[in-house]
């Protein structure tokens, strides 16, 4: 009886076993099947990145090799193989998966040596939980938001084109072109962030809080989804949150093919690099011949610091008027009468249509428009700038030629701040959005965007920026400050005499019967906040003539 019971038994399992076998490959089948898609997923981010790499190698590099070209074509023919997989196990036969078991394994292996290849090739991709793309004033004052919002060693990076530490770049048309070697503005004086009162933070400062600088370093692809960014170089960069601080680039001649704009000792003004040449150039052509093209905030600064170098200054600009975004012409009238009596002369509604060059290749002479033609030793152009955005077309929202952000500077792209001059954002003030280039915005931006993207990770809760616009410059002995926006009707109120020691003047723009904002020249720390304060509080006007008479010290009553 017992040995026909072990009989059943022994024969079921003879029969049964090939079942259970078939059940166990199915099994590991369906676990192999979930390994080789979430391996071929990562093969794919890999492949993703290496591609991006090699377009960015635009001239060959580390990365131009028959090896990784030839990796690239057995990833494609893996994937296909894997697709042919897929496609059979799909097919209702259930012997069809059994079968092709051994075949996913030895996919799987396959997968994982060409996962160990690939990531070979990349070598070492630097990863970072913060990155700030550009190494501007922008991202000097991040950098110090996120130390004192709390930041740990290695988590912050910022990749810079520039060869320095972030540093205030509005000195270099003032300070840095003063004539005095003793009183001439030098680094390390003007690193961030000496421009709004704080500390000066030199490259030791970014070292002791573990802030890594890379400079000397031009991104040139980036890939928002996968949260690259690759160099000139081939290095690859990671992120997990990224700020973009590019800033802006100077508007050249030579983008518009004007005759003889490439001609040597002609100067732009937006880095270190170029201030320093222009210093080179001013000590060997001392006393000699400058043309200043463009009539705004660099045409006027430069003019004046080359009057103070002791050149003979001319400058050229289109517009009826100096500073057109800007000054009215009442205000406009008494800077061009400022400057003509300090000997620069100035050349209005014309255009430079090209340069004369000597047989060194250096500038000699402006061709203007209206046929005259100015001798020039030296040339200096500021007829604008314009975001650098082009890196990140097509991935994120724009508006009115800037990344678009929320107020909070998010962009379209979940994890990417933009900040400063390439952030259009909207101003609570005017319920509007807008791009603002200025040395504020960039530094207060900066500062919110960091509160912003901490204030996300601990579910904090954070109001939105709340700009006033505010603009300044200071030439010879003048300084002014404007606050709010310069629409509607202006009401001037004066000591507009240009031969005044101290002249003292400024004028209230008035929209729908509100003071929606204030200019002031000359005036002291305690008058420039009374104009900030009035322009933010928008307060009635109800007798245009009684606001004229009282003048500044109608601000000064808030």
């Amino acid at each position: 009886m017992a040995s026909s019971f072990n009989f059943v038994i022994g024969s079921a399992k003879f029969i049964f076993a090939p079942i259970e076998r078939c059940l166990n490959c199915k099994r590991n089948f369906d676990e192999n099947m979930k390994v080789l898609q979430k391996l071929l997923k990562e093969l794919n981010t890999v492949k993703e990145v290496i591609e991006l790499r090699l377009s960015a190698e635009i001239h060959g590099g580390t990365m131009q090799t028959e090896e990784v070209k030839n990796w690239l074509d057995d990833v494609q023919r893996i994937k296909t193989e894997i697709e042919i997989i897929e496609r059979k196990a799909k097919e209702k036969k259930f012997l069809s998966r059994v079968f092709l078991g051994k075949m996913v394994e030895e996919k799987v292996v396959e997968l994982k040596a060409f996962l160990r290849k690939g990531k070979a090739f990349l070598g070492m991709v630097k990863s970072f939980k913060y990155i700030i793309v550009g190494g501007g004033v922008a991202a000097g004052y991040a950098a110090r938001e996120f130390d004192r919002q709390g930041l740990k060693p290695g988590q912050l990076a910022i990749i810079s084109k520039e060869a320095v530490a972030p540093y205030e770049r509005p000195t270099l048309s003032k300070g840095y072109l003063n004539p005095n070697p003793k009183a001439a503005a030098r680094l390390p004086e003007f690193h961030v962030c000496v421009g709004s009162g704080g500390d000066r933070l030199l490259p030791d400062w970014y070292k002791e809080k573990g802030i890594q600088l890379i400079l000397g370093t031009e991104i040139v692809k980036v890939n928002l989804a996968l949260k690259t960014l690759v160099s000139a170089a081939g290095e690859i960069f990671k992120f997990q949150t990224l700020i973009i601080a590019t800033g802006s680039t100077v508007i050249r001649l030579t983008d518009f093919q004007v005759e003889g704009a490439d001609a040597k000792n002609m100067f732009y003004l937006r880095e270190l690099e170029d201030a320093d040449k222009l210093v080179e150039s001013i000590k060997m052509k001392k006393y000699g011949k400058a043309v200043i093209i463009g009539g705004g905030y660099i045409g006027l600064e430069v003019a004046a610091a080359m009057s103070i170098n002791d050149f003979d200054v001319t400058m050229v600009y289109p517009d009826p008027w100096c500073m057109p975004r800007l000054f009215t012409p009442t205000m406009a009238a008494f800077y061009e009468s400022y400057y003509e009596n300090k000997g620069i002369k100035i050349i209005k509604g014309t255009v430079s249509v090209g340069f004369n060059a000597n047989a060194n290749g250096e500038v000699k002479g402006v061709k203007l428009k209206d046929g005259r033609v100015l001798e020039a030793d030296i040339v200096v152009v500021g007829v604008g700038a314009r975001p650098l955005t082009a890196l990140f077309k097509g991935q994120l929202e724009e508006d009115k030629g800037g990344i678009k952000t929320d107020g909070f500077f998010k962009t379209s792209m979940p994890g990417v701040y933009a900040v400063g001059d390439v952030a259009t954002f909207p101003i609570k003030l005017y319920n509007e959005m807008r791009r603002v280039e200025h040395v504020d915005h960039a530094r207060k931006s900066a500062k919110h965007a960091v509160k912003a993207i901490k204030a996300n990770e601990t579910g904090k809760e954070l109001e939105e920026y709340d700009y006033l616009p505010y603009f300044y410059s200071r030439t010879f002995e003048l300084s002014w400050q404007f606050y709010g926006d310069n629409v509607g009707e202006t009401l001037f109120f004066r000591d507009d005499n240009p031969l005044s020691p101290k002249p003292k003047f400024g004028s209230y723009w008035i929209k729908d019967g509100k003071i929606v904002g204030a200019f002031l020249e000359g005036g002291t720390p305690e008058e420039n906040k009374a104009i900030a304060k009035v322009s933010r509080l928008n307060p009635p006007v109800e007798n245009l003539d009684q606001l004229k008479k009282e003048g500044l010290s109608f601000a000064s009553k808030f």
